[in-house]
Protein backbone atom coordinates (compact mmCIF):
# COMPACT_ATOMS: atom_id res chain seq x y z
CA UNK A 1 0.00 0.00 0.00
CA UNK A 2 1.25 4.08 -0.70
CA UNK A 3 0.29 5.44 2.32
CA UNK A 4 -1.22 9.16 2.39
CA UNK A 5 -2.94 9.19 5.36
CA UNK A 6 -0.19 10.86 7.76
CA UNK A 7 -2.09 13.79 8.83
CA UNK A 8 -4.31 10.92 10.88
CA UNK A 9 -1.55 8.88 12.03
CA UNK A 10 2.39 8.75 10.28
CA UNK A 11 3.13 5.14 8.57
CA UNK A 12 5.39 3.54 8.74
CA UNK A 13 7.34 4.78 12.29
CA UNK A 14 11.03 4.13 12.59
CA UNK A 15 12.16 0.66 13.17
CA UNK A 16 13.90 2.07 16.46
CA UNK A 17 10.53 3.01 17.67
CA UNK A 18 8.84 -0.49 17.06
CA UNK A 19 12.21 -1.96 18.78
CA UNK A 20 12.04 -0.16 21.56
CA UNK A 21 8.12 -0.44 22.79
CA UNK A 22 8.50 -4.47 22.32
CA UNK A 23 11.25 -4.19 24.58
CA UNK A 24 9.78 -1.94 27.17
CA UNK A 25 6.86 -3.76 26.88
CA UNK A 26 8.72 -7.02 27.54
CA UNK A 27 10.42 -5.31 30.59
CA UNK A 28 8.94 -2.41 32.25
CA UNK A 29 7.25 -2.06 35.46
CA UNK A 30 5.26 0.64 37.06
CA UNK A 31 7.22 4.28 37.15
CA UNK A 32 7.53 5.98 40.41
CA UNK A 33 5.19 3.67 41.60
CA UNK A 34 8.04 1.29 42.96
CA UNK A 35 11.59 1.05 44.23
CA UNK A 36 12.33 -2.17 43.05
CA UNK A 37 14.96 -1.88 39.82
CA UNK A 38 11.81 -2.87 36.49
CA UNK A 39 9.83 0.68 37.90
CA UNK A 40 13.01 2.76 38.86
CA UNK A 41 13.90 1.68 34.98
CA UNK A 42 10.18 2.86 33.53
CA UNK A 43 10.30 6.45 35.31
CA UNK A 44 13.78 6.62 33.78
CA UNK A 45 11.98 6.25 30.28
CA UNK A 46 9.56 8.91 31.25
CA UNK A 47 12.01 11.08 31.87
CA UNK A 48 14.60 10.38 28.92
CA UNK A 49 11.46 11.32 26.92
CA UNK A 50 10.50 14.28 28.48
CA UNK A 51 13.81 15.53 27.78
CA UNK A 52 13.81 14.69 24.41
CA UNK A 53 11.15 16.24 23.89
CA UNK A 54 12.19 19.63 25.62
CA UNK A 55 15.43 19.13 22.98
CA UNK A 56 13.04 19.33 20.16
CA UNK A 57 11.08 22.22 20.99
CA UNK A 58 13.51 24.48 23.07
CA UNK A 59 11.58 23.83 26.75
CA UNK A 60 14.04 24.30 29.45
CA UNK A 61 12.12 22.58 32.73
CA UNK A 62 11.54 19.24 31.28
CA UNK A 63 9.09 19.08 34.24
CA UNK A 64 6.70 21.61 32.30
CA UNK A 65 5.85 19.04 30.13
CA UNK A 66 3.15 16.21 30.31
CA UNK A 67 2.33 13.03 28.33
CA UNK A 68 -1.13 12.63 27.58
CA UNK A 69 -3.29 10.37 25.19
CA UNK A 70 -3.46 12.67 22.35
CA UNK A 71 -3.76 16.67 21.25
CA UNK A 72 -7.55 16.50 21.90
CA UNK A 73 -6.73 15.06 25.64
CA UNK A 74 -3.87 18.05 25.56
CA UNK A 75 -6.34 20.31 24.03
CA UNK A 76 -9.16 20.15 27.12
CA UNK A 77 -6.65 19.57 29.60
CA UNK A 78 -5.12 22.83 28.61
CA UNK A 79 -8.64 24.72 27.89
CA UNK A 80 -10.52 23.63 30.73
CA UNK A 81 -7.65 24.03 33.22
CA UNK A 82 -6.65 27.59 32.32
CA UNK A 83 -10.41 29.08 31.14
CA UNK A 84 -13.08 30.10 33.88
CA UNK A 85 -16.47 31.87 33.64
CA UNK A 86 -15.88 35.75 32.36
CA UNK A 87 -12.84 34.62 30.58
CA UNK A 88 -12.78 35.70 26.57
CA UNK A 89 -10.38 33.65 23.95
CA UNK A 90 -9.73 34.26 20.29
CA UNK A 91 -9.46 31.29 18.17
CA UNK A 92 -9.50 30.84 14.04
CA UNK A 93 -12.04 28.99 11.93
CA UNK A 94 -10.01 27.02 10.24
CA UNK A 95 -9.76 24.95 13.89
CA UNK A 96 -10.01 21.15 14.19
CA UNK A 97 -12.51 20.03 16.58
CA UNK A 98 -10.33 19.10 19.13
CA UNK A 99 -10.28 22.61 19.38
CA UNK A 100 -13.23 24.50 18.91
CA UNK A 101 -15.41 21.39 20.90
CA UNK A 102 -14.30 22.21 23.97
CA UNK A 103 -14.15 26.24 23.28
CA UNK A 104 -18.03 25.57 22.67
CA UNK A 105 -18.68 23.68 25.76
CA UNK A 106 -16.91 26.18 27.94
CA UNK A 107 -18.71 29.11 26.19
CA UNK A 108 -21.93 27.10 27.06
CA UNK A 109 -21.60 25.63 29.89
CA UNK A 110 -19.28 27.78 32.00
CA UNK A 111 -19.69 31.32 30.55
CA UNK A 112 -16.73 31.52 29.02
CA UNK A 113 -16.66 34.57 26.25
CA UNK A 114 -15.26 33.16 22.12
CA UNK A 115 -14.73 35.04 19.23
CA UNK A 116 -14.01 33.04 16.25
CA UNK A 117 -11.62 35.12 13.81
CA UNK A 118 -12.38 34.23 10.00
CA UNK A 119 -9.95 33.04 7.90
CA UNK A 120 -9.84 33.28 3.82
CA UNK A 121 -10.53 31.05 1.92
CA UNK A 122 -7.62 29.19 1.71
CA UNK A 123 -6.78 29.49 5.38
CA UNK A 124 -4.68 32.15 6.21
CA UNK A 125 -5.54 34.96 8.55
CA UNK A 126 -5.57 38.24 9.02
CA UNK A 127 -2.72 38.82 11.89
CA UNK A 128 -4.65 42.43 12.27
CA UNK A 129 -7.94 41.10 12.51
CA UNK A 130 -6.65 38.48 15.76
CA UNK A 131 -5.22 42.46 17.46
CA UNK A 132 -8.67 44.03 16.61
CA UNK A 133 -10.50 41.19 18.45
CA UNK A 134 -8.60 41.30 21.77
CA UNK A 135 -11.37 42.62 24.60
CA UNK A 136 -10.20 43.60 28.12
CA UNK A 137 -11.27 40.24 29.67
CA UNK A 138 -8.90 38.51 26.85
CA UNK A 139 -7.53 35.62 28.86
CA UNK A 140 -5.81 33.29 25.74
CA UNK A 141 -5.55 32.94 22.20
CA UNK A 142 -5.37 29.39 21.21
CA UNK A 143 -5.31 28.62 17.75
CA UNK A 144 -4.03 25.86 15.11
CA UNK A 145 -0.18 25.73 13.80
CA UNK A 146 -1.01 23.93 10.66
CA UNK A 147 -4.73 23.22 9.03
CA UNK A 148 -5.45 19.70 9.23
CA UNK A 149 -7.20 20.26 5.47
CA UNK A 150 -5.55 22.47 3.72
CA UNK A 151 -1.98 22.24 5.39
CA UNK A 152 -1.97 25.93 5.70
CA UNK A 153 0.42 27.49 8.07
CA UNK A 154 -0.74 30.01 10.68
CA UNK A 155 2.06 32.63 11.35
CA UNK A 156 2.01 31.51 14.89
CA UNK A 157 5.02 33.72 15.43
CA UNK A 158 3.61 36.96 14.74
CA UNK A 159 0.45 35.90 17.04
CA UNK A 160 2.40 34.83 20.14
CA UNK A 161 4.41 38.15 19.76
CA UNK A 162 0.78 40.38 19.72
CA UNK A 163 -0.01 38.13 23.06
CA UNK A 164 3.12 38.68 24.85
CA UNK A 165 2.61 42.31 24.01
CA UNK A 166 -1.04 42.48 25.26
CA UNK A 167 -0.08 40.19 28.15
CA UNK A 168 -2.52 37.45 27.10
CA UNK A 169 -1.37 33.50 27.22
CA UNK A 170 -1.35 31.77 23.76
CA UNK A 171 -2.11 28.20 23.16
CA UNK A 172 -0.79 26.15 19.88
CA UNK A 173 -2.59 23.24 18.62
CA UNK A 174 0.85 21.44 17.00
CA UNK A 175 -0.85 18.39 15.65
CA UNK A 176 0.31 18.97 12.19
CA UNK A 177 3.55 20.85 13.10
CA UNK A 178 4.91 18.80 16.06
CA UNK A 179 8.07 16.48 13.89
CA UNK A 180 7.99 17.92 11.07
CA UNK A 181 8.12 21.86 11.31
CA UNK A 182 10.71 23.91 13.72
CA UNK A 183 9.11 24.90 16.66
CA UNK A 184 10.33 26.71 19.53
CA UNK A 185 8.39 27.49 22.33
CA UNK A 186 10.81 30.67 23.28
CA UNK A 187 11.10 32.28 20.04
CA UNK A 188 7.41 31.26 18.85
CA UNK A 189 6.25 32.95 22.60
CA UNK A 190 4.05 29.87 23.10
CA UNK A 191 2.85 29.34 26.52
CA UNK A 192 1.00 26.11 26.24
CA UNK A 193 1.78 23.48 23.11
CA UNK A 194 -0.18 20.88 22.61
CA UNK A 195 0.62 17.89 20.47
CA UNK A 196 0.55 14.30 19.48
CA UNK A 197 2.70 11.62 19.43
CA UNK A 198 1.52 9.42 16.69
CA UNK A 199 1.62 11.81 14.27
CA UNK A 200 4.88 13.41 13.22
CA UNK A 201 6.86 12.67 15.70
CA UNK A 202 6.64 8.72 14.86
CA UNK A 203 5.12 7.25 18.32
CA UNK A 204 2.21 5.19 19.02
CA UNK A 205 -1.11 6.01 18.95
CA UNK A 206 -2.26 6.30 22.46
CA UNK A 207 0.65 9.36 23.12
CA UNK A 208 0.95 12.89 23.14
CA UNK A 209 1.81 16.04 25.18
CA UNK A 210 1.31 19.48 26.71
CA UNK A 211 3.55 21.80 27.27
CA UNK A 212 2.87 24.56 30.27
CA UNK A 213 4.86 27.73 30.84
CA UNK A 214 5.92 28.04 34.44
CA UNK A 215 3.91 31.29 34.94
CA UNK A 216 0.46 29.13 34.35
CA UNK A 217 -1.36 26.72 36.98
CA UNK A 218 -4.26 24.76 35.50
CA UNK A 219 -7.11 23.06 37.27
CA UNK A 220 -7.09 19.80 37.23
CA UNK A 221 -9.80 18.23 35.45
CA UNK A 222 -9.01 14.91 36.71
CA UNK A 223 -7.17 13.58 40.06
CA UNK A 224 -5.98 10.08 41.42
CA UNK A 225 -3.21 8.22 41.97
CA UNK A 226 0.21 9.95 40.73
CA UNK A 227 2.73 7.64 43.01
CA UNK A 228 3.81 10.82 44.97
CA UNK A 229 2.25 12.59 48.49
CA UNK A 230 0.78 9.20 48.91
CA UNK A 231 -0.44 10.28 52.14
CA UNK A 232 -2.19 13.23 51.12
CA UNK A 233 -6.00 12.60 50.30
CA UNK A 234 -5.57 15.69 47.90
CA UNK A 235 -4.34 16.02 44.59
CA UNK A 236 -0.62 16.84 45.04
CA UNK A 237 0.27 20.61 43.14
CA UNK A 238 3.67 19.73 42.04
CA UNK A 239 4.36 19.08 38.07
CA UNK A 240 4.00 17.30 36.50
CA UNK A 241 2.33 15.07 39.03
CA UNK A 242 -0.79 17.16 39.50
CA UNK A 243 -1.72 16.24 35.59
CA UNK A 244 -0.41 12.89 35.21
CA UNK A 245 -2.74 10.87 37.86
CA UNK A 246 -2.98 6.93 36.84
CA UNK A 247 -0.36 4.70 35.07
CA UNK A 248 1.06 6.08 32.11
CA UNK A 249 2.03 3.95 29.27
CA UNK A 250 5.50 3.60 29.67
CA UNK A 251 5.84 1.36 26.69
CA UNK A 252 4.09 4.03 24.35
CA UNK A 253 6.06 7.33 25.65
CA UNK A 254 9.43 4.78 25.13
CA UNK A 255 8.69 4.58 21.66
CA UNK A 256 7.61 8.37 21.24
CA UNK A 257 10.90 9.16 23.07
CA UNK A 258 12.94 7.20 19.97
CA UNK A 259 10.78 8.99 17.54
CA UNK A 260 11.75 12.01 18.79
CA UNK A 261 15.38 10.81 18.80
CA UNK A 262 15.19 9.83 15.14
CA UNK A 263 13.30 13.16 14.36
CA UNK A 264 16.70 15.75 15.79
CA UNK A 265 19.48 12.70 14.40
CA UNK A 266 17.66 13.40 10.79
CA UNK A 267 17.31 17.04 11.31
CA UNK A 268 13.75 18.56 11.27
CA UNK A 269 15.18 21.26 8.90
CA UNK A 270 15.72 18.23 6.52
CA UNK A 271 12.29 16.68 7.62
CA UNK A 272 10.93 19.73 6.86
CA UNK A 273 12.61 20.11 3.04
CA UNK A 274 11.68 16.79 2.01
CA UNK A 275 8.01 16.91 2.78
CA UNK A 276 8.31 20.53 0.79
CA UNK A 277 9.68 18.78 -1.85
CA UNK A 278 7.13 16.22 -2.18
CA UNK A 279 4.55 18.43 -1.87
CA UNK A 280 5.31 20.80 -4.65
CA UNK A 281 5.79 17.57 -6.81
CA UNK A 282 2.01 16.56 -5.70
CA UNK A 283 0.89 20.02 -6.51
CA UNK A 284 2.62 20.58 -9.52
CA UNK A 285 1.52 17.06 -10.90
CA UNK A 286 -1.96 17.94 -9.83
CA UNK A 287 -2.87 21.21 -10.81
CA UNK A 288 -1.91 19.79 -14.37
CA UNK A 289 -5.12 17.47 -14.15
CA UNK A 290 -8.24 18.30 -15.75
CA UNK A 291 -11.92 18.49 -12.92
CA UNK A 292 -9.59 18.98 -9.93
CA UNK A 293 -10.09 21.46 -7.42
CA UNK A 294 -7.14 21.80 -5.29
CA UNK A 295 -7.70 23.56 -2.07
CA UNK A 296 -5.61 26.10 -0.11
CA UNK A 297 -2.37 27.72 -1.10
CA UNK A 298 -1.06 25.78 -3.28
CA UNK A 299 2.45 26.76 -2.31
CA UNK A 300 4.76 24.13 -0.07
CA UNK A 301 6.66 27.40 1.56
CA UNK A 302 2.74 28.41 3.48
CA UNK A 303 1.44 24.95 4.18
CA UNK A 304 2.81 21.37 5.51
CA UNK A 305 2.51 18.08 3.58
CA UNK A 306 -1.41 18.30 3.88
CA UNK A 307 -3.31 18.50 0.56
CA UNK A 308 -7.26 18.24 0.10
CA UNK A 309 -8.62 17.86 -3.66
CA UNK A 310 -12.14 17.22 -4.77
CA UNK A 311 -12.60 16.24 -8.67
CA UNK A 312 -15.71 17.80 -10.13
CA UNK A 313 -19.03 16.41 -8.66
CA UNK A 314 -17.36 13.25 -7.64
CA UNK A 315 -18.16 12.32 -4.14
CA UNK A 316 -14.74 12.65 -1.81
CA UNK A 317 -15.28 9.67 -0.24
CA UNK A 318 -15.94 7.41 -3.55
CA UNK A 319 -12.38 9.10 -4.89
CA UNK A 320 -10.71 7.62 -1.44
CA UNK A 321 -12.26 4.55 -2.14
CA UNK A 322 -11.43 3.65 -5.91
CA UNK A 323 -7.37 4.87 -4.58
CA UNK A 324 -7.85 2.43 -2.18
CA UNK A 325 -9.42 -0.39 -3.97
CA UNK A 326 -7.78 0.04 -7.25
CA UNK A 327 -4.29 1.67 -6.87
CA UNK A 328 -3.79 0.35 -3.43
CA UNK A 329 -3.47 4.28 -2.19
CA UNK A 330 -4.78 5.36 1.56
CA UNK A 331 -5.99 8.70 1.87
CA UNK A 332 -8.72 10.40 3.81
CA UNK A 333 -12.26 11.68 2.54
CA UNK A 334 -15.20 13.82 4.22
CA UNK A 335 -15.06 16.34 7.17
CA UNK A 336 -11.85 15.44 8.87
CA UNK A 337 -13.31 16.51 11.93
CA UNK A 338 -13.33 19.84 10.96
CA UNK A 339 -16.35 21.74 10.23
CA UNK A 340 -15.29 25.03 11.16
CA UNK A 341 -12.03 24.68 8.55
CA UNK A 342 -14.51 23.39 6.06
CA UNK A 343 -16.94 25.77 6.26
CA UNK A 344 -14.31 28.39 5.67
CA UNK A 345 -12.97 26.74 2.55
CA UNK A 346 -16.78 26.14 1.46
CA UNK A 347 -16.73 22.11 1.30
CA UNK A 348 -19.01 22.01 4.12
CA UNK A 349 -21.51 19.69 2.44
CA UNK A 350 -18.75 17.43 0.43
CA UNK A 351 -15.59 17.57 2.55
CA UNK A 352 -12.61 16.56 0.44
CA UNK A 353 -9.82 13.96 0.02
CA UNK A 354 -7.03 14.46 1.79
CA UNK A 355 -3.43 13.27 1.05
CA UNK A 356 -1.14 13.74 4.02
CA UNK A 357 2.26 13.52 2.91
CA UNK A 358 4.94 12.08 5.41
CA UNK A 359 8.89 11.78 5.97
CA UNK A 360 8.63 8.51 4.66
CA UNK A 361 6.42 8.84 1.34
CA UNK A 362 8.57 9.11 -1.98
CA UNK A 363 8.70 10.76 -5.07
CA UNK A 364 7.80 7.84 -6.97
CA UNK A 365 4.67 7.41 -4.78
CA UNK A 366 3.68 11.14 -5.34
CA UNK A 367 3.76 10.32 -9.51
CA UNK A 368 1.99 7.51 -8.67
CA UNK A 369 -0.58 9.18 -6.98
CA UNK A 370 -1.18 12.07 -9.24
CA UNK A 371 -1.16 9.22 -12.13
CA UNK A 372 -3.77 7.89 -10.73
CA UNK A 373 -6.18 11.21 -9.85
CA UNK A 374 -5.44 11.86 -13.60
CA UNK A 375 -7.04 8.46 -14.37
CA UNK A 376 -9.92 8.98 -12.38
CA UNK A 377 -10.50 12.53 -13.11
CA UNK A 378 -10.56 11.60 -16.85
CA UNK A 379 -13.38 9.78 -16.92
CA UNK A 380 -15.28 12.30 -15.57
CA UNK A 381 -14.47 14.49 -18.94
Amino acid sequence: MIYFDNAATSYPKPDVVYDEIDRVMRSCGNPGRGSHKMAIESGKYILDARQEICQLFNIKNPMRVIFTLNTTDSLNIALKGFLKSGDHVITSSMEHNSMIRPLMALKDNQGVDLTIVDCDPMGNIDIEDIRKAIKSNTKLIAMIHASNVTGTLLPIREIGRIAREMGIYFLVDAAQTAGNYPIDVEKDNIDMLAFPGHKSLFGPQGTGGLYIRDTIKLKTIKEGGTGSNSEKIYQPGMMPDMLESGTPNTPGIAGLKEGVKFIRNVGIENIRQHEKELTERFIEGVEEIPNIILYGNKDPEKQVGVVSVNIKDIDSGEVSYILDKVYDIATRSGLHCSSLAHKTLGTLKRGTVRFGIGYFNTKDEIDIATKALYTIAKQTL
